[in-house]
């Protein structure tokens, strides 16, 4: 009596009690992103975790007290519950996996380890460890008298499960048996929520209304149940009326009504979103401009905002500019593990790049242009450029300026012909912004302190600034002085260039701007209207550029696309550039591409630098023209035009040889091959001393004897794969889609040999499809390459199945998970074949 009593009223309860208060913590602390559905369980927050150390080492410390204390007692399994439960929070998963377990195994209390497997559950649920979580729902499901509370869990873990396997009705049902079993009013209206944006997503607005009004049962927190009446109406009433006037009634009273004064913000947005479906493309965009200044509670909803006035930009408007800064702006409001933050951070690539180039034209075009005027000019166009801003900060503060209402003061104050709002100073922004341009204009930028007239100032001044200036409020400091805002005349004519090698380097800047935005323009945005913009700028602006011959190409392709005058391009090219490789491939609209053309080009390359060593230099050129002609635009390009520069310096006479490799240097992009043509071209002109001359020449030697063999070649020059023995490695089996469709089995034969082989090594399986020619099923992790080495061997020695042919077991691979995301990225396998048969075999 005394050791059950003592051990469930003091250690147990209290115990339990902290970890109810850590789960409060965790819940309060989750900021519900009501634009995603909800999650099933409060997501676990380290930072949550690591400030509740304290707690959590309590409740550990109380829980295995009871445990040595009070052994003979009938609350031992449930202390191990509870210590179990506070390493699931740690994350000292495998500490919690043995725990769960023990009960299982261990404990007399049916319902104890229906709770200890329910927990177990969830766990393998977030390891991915699907097979382990079908063992216990298959247990589970033959186990009666599962008591009310552990049916709650249950039901609810196995809408987790539903969820991570993107099963959407079966976590509708799940969730919809768990509601009969909720005690806690708030959680089954959170419960009603999730389901009601469940059916809104399947369509099925009539219950996706009725869970929302069952949602707004049991007081819930005031955001939940406005997003629940916000829905309610829109699948109700708002998607489907046709009285356009009377929804944004409804949408200017929710945004007048002072109760949801923190949530304007998702006002304006959801208004927004009813008039893009109105085509009010004009409305929409200054309703998400309204939304954006309003403070809101939520910062996530800030990143919608803005995210959506990107999609604007880049899908309506084609404003790429806008559309960069937008999303900007929405990054800083999204949290990594948000949904949209990997989704924006995967477009924002090239409109970064895109609008690199494009400020440089703008910048740069616009200073060449004020180079060319007289000083006076020049003078007179920045006093006009400062002027317009002063103009346009007094009106932005006019803007700001809000009627007060009339109080007692005012009204006293009026009968002597002023008031606060009108004259006093400090009440009047528009005066504020006039006096502080005023005062920029007569004493520059100075800091806001005493004796600031002084141009110099003693000791005890000195030092009881600095201590002011740590003490301005953090507020204070972030505000930035909107007069700052204006540059100085002397600022701004410091920018303009004076001297010829300025205005160079501006124009080497631009033309290189205008040739990679025609390009940004073509490939990545497919517009080819304003590609061929850029690109004849580019040719008309410096008809010697480098990139003449690429940019002709892409002319020749943009204007193919849009049914042009591609021929006026294709016969440039021939004209002026015949042994260029965009000549060769207009010339052979037919070549081979992709993989087979990369490999044809390697053999190609192999035979030439081979006959190149035999000094068989004629044979070896033509070879080369041969394999450039046929695959022209391969990754190997620039290998092949290094040798046929190369050659030329057996063949041709010296002059020759030196302006093709001038030409070359100017137009690869590859570091090794450009060291290496530099060196050569140092070893010809004698720029050096003569030992720097030698050591070039012998660098020249020493590069090209080592591409005795081309794979070794494109491993060392151009492989984006590096070599990671001590990585986490994968092994990879590679199948045709086809023939992956048919290996139905092959998954659970690859399991049933790891039962049998590696019972203890917790591999994963899971397959693919990695292109449009390959498909390819996963084995992982293995800690190392040694360790997946030790299986390969075994795979190909013991493994046997119907699925796979001795060949297809013999080209399977292996790859660290860094070099793994890289093949994710570029997709060709063959490509990662060259560099494991270098490394791993």
């Amino acid at each position: 009596m005394y050791h059950n009593t003592t051990s469930r009223y003091n250690a147990y309860y209290l115990s339990n009690e902290k970890i109810t208060e850590l789960e409060n913590t965790i819940k309060k602390n989750h900021k519900e992103d009501f634009s995603q559905v909800l999650p099933v369980f409060y997501p676990i927050d380290s930072a949550t975790i690591d400030q509740s150390e304290e707690l959590l080492k309590d409740a550990r410390e109380l829980s295995s007290k009871a445990i040595d204390w009070h052994r003979i007692s009938k609350w031992v399994d449930d202390n191990y519950f509870l210590i179990g439960l506070i390493d699931f929070y740690q994350a000292n998963t495998d500490d919690a996996i043995n725990t769960f377990k023990y009960i299982n195994v261990n404990s007399k209390d049916k319902d104890l380890r229906h709770r200890a497997l329910i927990q177990l559950m969830r766990i393998f649920i977030d390891q991915k460890n699907y097979d382990d979580v079908i063992f216990v729902i298959d247990y589970l499901s033959k186990e009666s008298k599962i008591n009310k509370e552990n049916r709650f869990h249950l039901f609810k873990t196995l809408a987790y499960y539903y969820h991570t396997k993107d099963d959407i009705e079966g976590k509708i049902g799940a969730l919809d048996k768990s509601l009969p079993y909720t005690k806690d009013k708030k959680e089954k209206s959170r419960i009603n929520f999730i389901l009601a944006q469940l059916y809104q997503r399947e369509g099925l607005d009539a219950l996706a209304y009725s869970y929302y009004q069952e949602a707004l049962k049991g007081n819930p927190p005031y955001e939940r149940s406005f997003f629940a009446q916000l829905y309610a109406q829109k699948v109700a009433e708002l998607d489907k009326s046709k009285d356009l006037k009377k929804i944004r009634n409804y949408y200017d009273d929710l945004y007048s009504d002072s109760k949801n004064k923190d949530l304007r913000d998702v006002v304006l947005y959801e208004r927004a979103l009813f008039e893009l479906k109105q085509d009010e493309r004009e409305d929409a965009v200054n309703l998400l401009i309204r939304a954006a200044k309003e403070e809101g509670s939520n910062p996530i909803q800030k990143g919608y905002i803005y995210q959506k006035l990107a999609e604007i930009s880049l899908e309506n408007d084609k404003d790429y500019r806008s559309a960069k800064y937008y999303y900007d702006s929405a990054l800083t409001h999204f949290r990594p593990i948000d949904p949209s933050y990997a989704e924006i951070e995967s477009k924002k690539g090239i409109l970064d790049e895109y609008v690199i180039h494009f400020e440089t034209i703008t910048k740069n075009d616009s200073l060449i242009q004020l180079s060319k005027l007289s000083p006076e000019q020049q003078e007179l166009i920045a006093e006009k450029y400062i002027k317009n801003e002063e103009d346009r900060l007094l009106k932005e503060a006019a803007a700001k300026e809000k009627p007060k209402n009339s109080g007692v003061f005012d009204n006293l104050l009026a009968f002597g012909g002023r008031s606060t709002g009108e004259s006093f100073y400090f009440d009047n922004s528009v005066a504020m912004q006039q006096g502080s341009i005023d005062f920029f204009r007569n004493w520059g930028n100075r800091p806001l302190q005493d004796n600031w007239r002084r141009s110099s100032q003693g000791f005890s001044s000195s030092g009881s600034s600095e201590i002011e200036e740590t003490n301005v409020p953090q507020a204070e400091e972030a505000e930035e002085s909107l007069f700052e805002q204006i540059p100085s005349k002397e600022s701004m004519l410091s920018q303009i260039p004076k001297s010829e090698e300025d205005i160079s380097k501006l124009n080497m800047e631009l033309e290189m701007s205008y040739f990679e935005l025609g390009k940004l323009l073509f490939f990545d945005f497919k517009e080819p209207e304003f590609s061929i913009e850029n690109l004849e700028n580019l040719i008309t602006s410096y008809p010697n550029t480098i990139k003449k011959p690429e940019a002709y190409y892409i002319l020749y392709l943009a204007q193919k696309e849009r049914d042009g005058n591609s021929q006026l391009y294709s016969e440039r090219l021939r004209r002026e550039f015949p042994e260029s490789p965009f000549t060769f491939s207009v010339n052979n609209p037919e070549r081979a591409s992709g993989n087979l053309a990369y490999l044809q080009a390697s053999n190609g390359y192999k035979e030439a630098y081979e006959l190149y060593q035999k000094r068989d230099y004629s044979k070896a050129r033509r070879i080369l023209r041969s394999t450039l002609e046929e695959n022209p635009l391969t990754r190997n390009t620039d290998k092949l035009l290094l040798l046929d520069v190369m050659i030329s310096g057996k063949l041709d006479d010296r002059e020759r040889y030196k302006i093709r490799l001038e030409n070359y240097i100017q137009s690869t992009e590859n570091e090794e091959l450009l060291k290496m043509a530099r060196n050569m071209l140092i070893a010809l002109t004698g720029e050096n001393p003569e030992k720097d001359k030698i050591a070039a020449a012998k660098n020249e030697d020493e590069q090209v004897s080592s591409e005795d063999e081309v794979e070794e070649d494109i491993i060392e020059e151009e492989s984006p794969y590096k070599e990671n023995p001590n990585q986490t490695h994968i092994f990879v089996i590679v199948l045709e889609p086809e023939k992956a469709k048919e290996a139905k089995n092959l998954l659970a034969e690859i399991e049933a040999f790891h039962k049998i082989n590696f019972a203890s090594s917790r591999l994963r399986t899971g397959n693919m499809n990695l292109n449009k020619e390959n498909a390819i099923y996963i084995v992982s992790p293995f800690n190392n390459a040694e360790k997946a080495k030790e299986y390969s061997a075994k795979f190909l020695k013991e493994f046997e199945s119907n699925s796979l042919t001795e060949k297809e077991k013999e080209q399977s691979l292996l790859i660290s998970i860094g070099n793994f995301q890289e093949l994710n990225k570029r997709k060709n396998i063959e490509e990662y074949r060259l560099f494991y048969k270098e490394k791993y075999k």
